[in-house]
């Protein structure tokens, strides 16, 4: 009996994931699962280029608009829950897709994470008052001494996840990102992984102006409603924070602009070569589409 498909869509923001895998799922009749950990929170829209409903052209996506950002949600939680979802999926589709760029949640998927890791109190404790003492500085060149790999993927601004990081580490002696299972499990469908990727400088530009168009449709007003509950981990991210900063009068709102669209680049940087060491990633243009197709194809007819 042939396998049933997960073709993974993966790579930097603002590449242009969505827009053809929007195209893939209209030529291979399927539906979306989303990869991005920030999309799936109701409340983050604007900030989390979260695709609009023209965007998404009737196909169904799920995983996007789904929590409150007042709850927890690991890597772990996300993998059990998405192959419940594929096992339905599964039932009227042979190929589903996953698009996103969180590359934690996409292993999480295709290999498997154990987070059978209970938290630290002790060592929990001493690492926040270092950060209180030495800075968000000091938190990053820790984590990415020990996990350079959780370093690479994460967003380094984050301070809630680089401790989280950092006490596996120093609870364990291994790093955080080796709980994505070393020998993969074997799951019960084929992945084909396509990384998307352009040249950095065209990249880059759309990342500007994507964070323009984001201020231009109310990213700010989104963020003001937001602000009482800045503490949050879900809002502990690239942009959210630039712009809490400006309302804590810390810096201009040209600045935070410019160091939001600064910030976003340092991450789609981490995200490429996140997919980069993947070995499993076939590069693809975003322009491939026809490309694409035929590959896609090829693969499903042998597997």
């Amino acid at each position: 009996m042939k396998l049933k498909n997960l073709l993974v869509i993966c790579g930097a923001t603002a590449v242009g994931k969505t827009a053809l895998s929007v195209q893939l799922a209209k030529h291979f009749n399927t539906e979306i699962i989303s990869a991005d950990s920030r999309q799936l929170y109701k409340e983050m829209s604007i900030g989390t280029a979260k695709p609009t409903i023209e965007e998404m052209q009737n196909i169904s996506h799920y995983f996007i608009d789904c929590l409150s950002i007042h709850q927890n949600y690991t890597a772990g939680d996300y993998e059990k829950d998405v192959i419940k979802k594929l096992s339905e999926l599964f039932t009227r589709h042979n190929l589903v897709i996953m698009c996103g760029g969180t590359g934690l949640y996409i292993d999480a998927v295709c290999k498997g994470f154990d987070e059978g890791l209970e938290s630290n109190a002790i060592i929990k404790k001493e690492i926040t008052e270092q950060f209180n003492m030495n800075g968000l500085i000091w938190l990053q060149e820790q984590v990415k001494k020990h996990d350079v790999d959780f370093y690479t993927q994460s967003d380094i601004n984050n301070p809630h996840r680089l401790m989280r990081a950092l006490e596996v580490y120093l609870a364990t002696g291994k790093p955080y990102s080796s709980f994505r299972k070393n020998a993969a499990v074997q799951r019960d469908f084929n992945v084909i992984k396509i990384f998307i990727n352009e040249e950095r400088e065209s990249l880059y530009a759309k990342i500007n102006q994507r964070t323009d168009d984001m201020m231009a449709t109310g990213f700010l007003k989104e963020a003001e409603v937001l602000f009482p509950y800045k503490h949050l981990n879900a809002l502990n991210t690239v942009g959210y924070k630039e712009l809490f900063d400006y309302m804590e009068n810390k810096t201009s709102l040209d600045k935070a602009i410019e160091l939001i669209k600064q910030h976003t680049r340092n991450y789609a940087k981490r995200q490429i070569t996140w997919f980069k060491n993947d070995e499993d990633c076939i590069q693809f243009l975003p322009t491939d589409i026809e490309k694409i197709k035929a590959f896609v194809e090829i693969i499903i007819q042998n597997s």
